[in-house]
């Protein structure tokens, strides 16, 4: 699609015209395939057209995940902004969302269903330049190797750019488990980090300081809990789990074995731990020594049991980009067996519902007047 700008031409890669009756949407688009990349430049220029042609938005396309929903991976003057929208899609999301639409909720017209089973053939293809999620990026190898030296810092090079790609990680990891449930996986944020992503960013990089690691969650529709996620990069483990509430009912041992028979089919390597009320923490133990012991999870303060954390752990790899040993492919299975083996099995507890007593037949007891009131038989005369 030619513009001119001054004496120069630019020429987006499509433009999207959507009408319904008199009012009608008009976008820009702009799509980067493989490792390319958005520049601002490019996108300034299409925003200035937009502007100028009275269009509504620019679209983006490309491999690049955000690491915040909403947001956008290429820095643009906020003031071209004004009249103008500029959204982006992942080519993960747009797969996604294929999949989702065609496999989970299906499609009536026949036609548009082979169209769209064609455009997930293609993106699937790995010569079509719809990559996964494939580098930690240039400051990755450097920030791990300060963090093991100690000598880390907050203000450092890199370490934002580090947090930055665990949440867009975090958020690919997230599409492609939703692709598989069909079911949208979304990033677990509280309000405060949703509202502002910089809040978010600056925690991710405290925690990574202080503590070498770098925490999230994801949010699964009907799971019992939200996923958690933590990449110890000191520790070189990945752990994903679930937490649940104990049953509110039955002694110790009895809340123990409700949650070992819902783990029958998970590795002996999972790790439970319990926490008793008013407390922070609890004993823990493997599955495996738990299954023949379920005393080992029972606290010695005697508290009842409150909740229980299943645990999942995983080495970590160390290389930013894919492959055997790469931190990228350890971090996604992690969270892909997390899922298999406790969260679609965990349910939780619910109370059985109280029984009704058998009807008492009320009969005066033998020998004594019927006219007394005292005469009939209670409800506790037989215990």
């Amino acid at each position: 699609m030619p513009f001119t700008i001054g004496e120069r031409r630019v020429y987006p890669d499509g433009l999207i015209r959507a009408t319904r009756g008199a009012k009608s949407w008009t976008a820009l688009v702009e799509v980067k395939t493989g490792t390319n990349v958005l520049e601002t430049a490019q996108l300034e220029d299409y925003l200035d057209v937009a502007r100028e042609q009275g269009f509504d938005a620019l679209i983006t396309i490309s491999n690049e995940i955000p690491s915040a929903m909403g947001t956008h991976p290429t820095v643009v003057d906020g003031r071209k902004l004004k009249k103008v929208a500029i959204h982006h899609y992942s080519w993960s999301e747009i797969l996604t969302a294929a999949v989702v639409q065609k496999e989970h909720r299906g499609i009536a017209d026949p036609e548009q269903a082979w169209i769209l089973g064609e455009l997930i053939r293609y993106l699937e293809h790995p010569k079509s330049g719809a990559l996964s999620f494939e580098d930690m990026g240039p400051n990755w190898v450097p920030v791990r190797e300060a963090l093991g030296s100690g000598t880390l810092r907050a203000n450092d090079k890199g370490v934002a750019e580090v947090a930055s790609r665990f949440d867009a990680l975090l958020r690919y990891a997230g599409l492609r488990l939703g692709r598989q449930l069909g079911s949208e996986v979304l990033p677990a944020l509280s309000r405060a980090e949703a509202a502002d992503p910089k809040a978010r960013s600056a925690r991710l990089v405290a925690d990574l300081v202080r503590d070498g690691q770098l925490r999230g969650g994801l949010r699964i529709p009907g799971a019992v809990s939200d996923l958690a996620v933590v990449a110890d990069l000191r520790a070189g483990t990945i752990t994903a789990s679930f937490e649940l509430d104990a049953p509110k009912e039955g002694r110790p041992t009895t809340r123990v074995n409700w949650l070992v028979r819902q783990l029958k089919d998970a590795p002996p390597s999972v790790r439970i731990e319990a926490t008793p009320v008013r407390s922070s923490s609890g004993p823990a133990a493997l599955l495996g020594a738990v299954r023949d012991s379920p005393t080992l999870l029972v606290p010695e303060s005697g508290r009842d049991i409150k909740t229980f954390a299943v645990a999942r752990s995983v080495p970590m790899g160390a290389k930013r980009g894919t492959g055997r040993g790469s931190f990228i492919d350890s971090m996604v299975d992690a969270i892909d067996c997390a899922y298999l083996e406790i969260g679609q099995v965990l349910k939780a507890w619910s109370a059985t519902p109280p029984k009704l007593r058998p009807a008492q037949v009320v009969e005066t007891e033998p020998g004594i007047d019927s006219a007394l009131p005292s005469a009939a038989l209670s409800s506790q005369d037989n215990e």
